[in-house]
């Protein structure tokens, strides 16, 4: 049984050798690394790792870099394809404890348990909302759980899943064109209405660490507003794209760019982390989402 590790990474150097490592004690078959144009070193001392399986490529987001190392993967024989972020570190045990689940007839993905500083850190959950704009489109949250054993999900994070290659050739790759933001949820959902089964994996560990700074709230947020329309627009795509009636289609991600407004614009007299084109930014990504354009967004 041939398991390749896909690691997408995006300046950063420090985190990604700390995953390598740690994965190379798990002793997957492969190490694909997909270098999402770094300007950090990344790409010098990877072209130094004559153990690794490298692609350097231009920064296409996290559902580019995966939706490149998953074909690659899979096109070199994978049977089972480990998808992580850098900023995931899989404990020694990690993927034995995956591998325990294999042979369960229908499951196709797997996704284990992070640990962000001693902790809990999960996003997974258990089934999806289509047809109620009022709530939220993730159902059964297994934050909400206490979760000692396997367990079923529909949802996961590109964060350590195990992929079939059975899911590959049903469903085909991750898309793309979402660059950042509901991907993964994207391609959970695609899995699961194939017929697969996804399963949550506790004794399976990872290391998840997140990143901050002492920039201001005002600082942070204009230096990530780029990532606010991909939030929108990935959100009211799926929403739209699978939604059961037109109030989900529509009126949820209406109510998510509201989220965004009612804050921008109460604080738009005190502070300029705000400003009216973000505003028109905003609605850009709804529409661009409802309207199932999808893309590269340019600033």
């Amino acid at each position: 049984m041939k398991i390749t590790a896909v690691v997408v990474t995006y300046n950063r150097l420090n985190l990604l050798k700390q995953v390598i490592e740690a994965l190379e004690k798990n002793k997957p078959s492969d190490i694909i690394v997909v270098n999402n144009d770094s300007t950090d070193g990344t790409r010098e001392w990877l072209d130094r790792q004559t153990q690794l399986n490298v692609v350097h490529q231009e920064n296409v987001g996290g559902a580019g870099g995966f939706h490149t190392g998953i074909k690659k993967a899979y096109e070199e024989g994978a049977d089972w394809i480990w998808c992580m972020d850098d900023d995931v570190i899989p404990h020694a045990e990690c993927l034995s404890h995956l591998l325990h689940h294999v042979d369960k007839p229908g499951v196709g993905i797997m996704s284990p348990r992070r640990m962000f500083d001693g902790k809990v850190f999960t996003h997974e959950f258990q089934r999806f909302n289509f047809s109620n704009p009022l709530t939220s489109m993730h159902g059964g949250k297994l934050a909400e759980m206490q979760i000692d054993k396997p367990t079923p999900i529909v949802g996961c994070d590109f964060e350590g899943p195990l992929i079939s290659r059975r899911v590959v050739e049903r469903i085909g790759l991750p898309n793309k064109d979402l660059f950042i933001f509901y991907d993964d949820t994207d391609y959970c959902l695609r899995a699961h209405l194939a017929g697969f089964d996804l399963l949550y994996v506790p004794d399976a560990l990872m290391d998840k660490y997140k990143f901050f700074n002492n920039d201001s709230w005002a600082t942070r947020n204009r230096k990530k507003k780029w990532k606010r329309y991909y939030q929108v627009r990935n959100s009211a795509y799926l929403n739209h794209h699978y939604g059961k009636n037109w109030s989900v289609r529509y009126l949820r991600g209406f109510i998510g760019v509201l989220g965004y407004y009612i804050p921008a614009l109460l604080t738009m007299p005190f502070s300029n982390a705000w400003q009216m084109r973000d505003i028109k930014m905003l609605w850009n990504a709804y529409m661009d989402g409802v309207n199932e354009r999808l893309g590269r967004y340019e600033q």
